[in-house]
């Protein structure tokens, strides 16, 4: 959920409250619909930016 949540804020500047307002199913959708953005806008094979689909989990403590 965090992962979801700083990919739609960094990209849409919306706040904690909004993107937890949101239900997971709407997260999941809006951080494909930024992905597919990523995607058209940066079309060659070396992204510069990452989906977060293809992102790979990570945990810190």
């Amino acid at each position: 959920m965090y992962r979801e949540m700083a990919f739609i804020s960094y990209y849409f500047h919306w706040s904690e409250g909004e993107v937890l307002a949101i239900d997971h199913r709407s997260r999941r959708r809006w951080c494909r619909e930024i992905s597919g953005i990523n995607e058209k806008l940066n079309p060659s094979k070396e992204k510069k930016e990452k989906s977060i689909f293809d992102m790979k989990a990570t945990r810190t403590m």
